[in-house]
């Protein structure tokens, strides 16, 4: 399958390298599986000489999901070098559809976890890296539809440029687009969705570390920074997830507390929604949007605003996992209904075939946006004992997805027809 796009001399399709792949490796270690032994096979064949590359990029996932992250990107790195091409075989021994997705190098968060959306499925995956230095070969692996996995860091970049750049010549279906991507990122994000109907999203804005410091010490106010923004307000370092470095800020002196704690230069600031409900707690929901169709795939209560699924410890509650089940059970025609328009024009407005929207209800009713990414996890690992609502929601999104990813295959070979 031939890439009309100039490339490094050289680079051919390369041949794919069989791996365990991250669904399967991830649940393992969720569910308490000890991933040392294989991590030791695997190291004992590399010293051997006798490991395959595929073998390689598992031992760089096994180390990052046991803690040892930069050793796992260095093993990562070095793989990538000289093999870009991985297959995570599916179930059928002869694959219904093959999915090409365009992955960059960068840690386990920093691309769609897709596996887990195949997972189970007659569905061949073929993950390509595209690699600083080395590019898109010359020649394609040979597959029906192709998604742009990688995510809006700046990790990322010049992978989706070298993408962007062969988009528009791809030989089949591109879903994800590479220049939509980076409409996620936090502050393009505000800009992107402003002045939806019913849609809350606080204005995220980039400040220095010099701004914050004369904010903390009275010489500017919340004003010379952005017009809507004020005490109390929420911060996080520039660049991060999973809630590193994200803090609620009072007053200035909680501001200068927080830069005492942070070495960071480059910070993200926006306004505190106070989204409690009328019992005192706060509901997180995570929706999945597939093929502009929004799905639920959970929802969080906590006492505290700063909330993730595991420490709103959901599995321990049997009255807030009643509440969950109920939420998905009537998402359609509940919470989806409510917000129908505001969550039909975000979908349009950010124009990916997939992404991922953590969000809430304001105080007004109105769907208060945090963020929209293209790599958040959605899977199918909590135990079905606690969570028998669960299962059948996750499949729900799964079909979804891949019923996507035929219908755009199904649409290329007929324009190609």
């Amino acid at each position: 399958m031939q890439l009309p796009v100039s490339a490094p001399s050289g680079v051919t399709a390369p041949n794919h390298a069989d791996r365990i792949g991250f669904a399967q490796l991830t649940r393992r270690a969720f569910e308490g599986g000890d991933l040392h032994p294989l991590r030791e096979r695997l190291l004992a064949r590399i010293e051997e000489g006798t490991a395959e590359a595929g073998e390689g990029l598992d031992l760089s996932l096994i180390a990052q999901l046991l803690g040892e992250k930069e050793a796992g990107l260095v093993i990562q790195t070095e793989v990538l070098s000289f093999h870009q091409l991985f297959r995570t075989p599916c179930v059928a021994a002869k694959p219904r559809l093959r999915v090409l997705a365009l992955a960059a190098d960068i840690d386990m968060g920093g691309n769609t976890p897709i596996d887990f959306l195949l997972e189970d499925s007659d569905i061949e995956l073929l993950t390509l890296y595209v690699v600083k230095g080395i590019g898109l070969p010359e020649t394609l692996p040979e597959h029906d539809v192709a998604v742009v996995i990688a995510s809006d860091s700046e990790e990322c970049r010049e992978a989706l440029a070298l993408i962007e750049k062969a988009a528009p010549r791809w030989p089949r279906p591109l879903l994800n687009r590479p220049d939509l991507i980076g409409n996620l990122d936090r502050d393009k994000l505000y800009r992107l969705l402003a002045g939806v109907p019913g849609l809350d999203i606080p204005a995220t804005i980039h400040a220095t570390r010099a701004q914050l410091s004369d904010l903390s010490t009275g010489n500017i106010a919340c004003e010379d920074i952005a017009g809507e923004l004020h005490f109390p307000m929420i911060a996080r370092p520039r660049g991060s997830h999973a809630g590193v470095g994200l803090a609620k800020l009072d007053d200035a002196a909680a501001l200068a507390t927080y830069l005492a704690d942070r070495q960071e230069q480059d910070f993200f600031v926006a306004r505190f929604v106070d989204y409690a409900s009328p019992d005192g707690l706060y509901r997180k929901y995570r929706l999945a949007m597939v093929d502009g169709k929004p799905y639920a795939c959970h929802m969080a209560i906590a006492d505290r605003w700063d909330i993730w699924y595991l420490n709103a410890f959901m599995a321990f509650s049997e009255e807030k996992r009643a509440e969950e089940a109920v939420f998905m059970l009537d998402f359609d025609h509940a919470f989806a209904a409510r917000h129908k328009i505001a969550l039909d024009e975000m979908s349009r407005r950010v124009g990916l075939d997939y992404f991922i929207v953590d969000c809430a209800e304001n105080q007004n009713g109105e769907l208060l946006v945090f963020e929209a990414d293209n790599t958040a996890v959605v899977h199918n690992m909590d135990p079905p004992a606690v969570f028998p609502y669960k299962p059948p929601q996750m499949r729900k999104i799964f079909a979804a997805f891949t019923a996507m990813l035929s219908r755009h295959a199904r649409a290329g070979e007929e324009s190609a027809a």
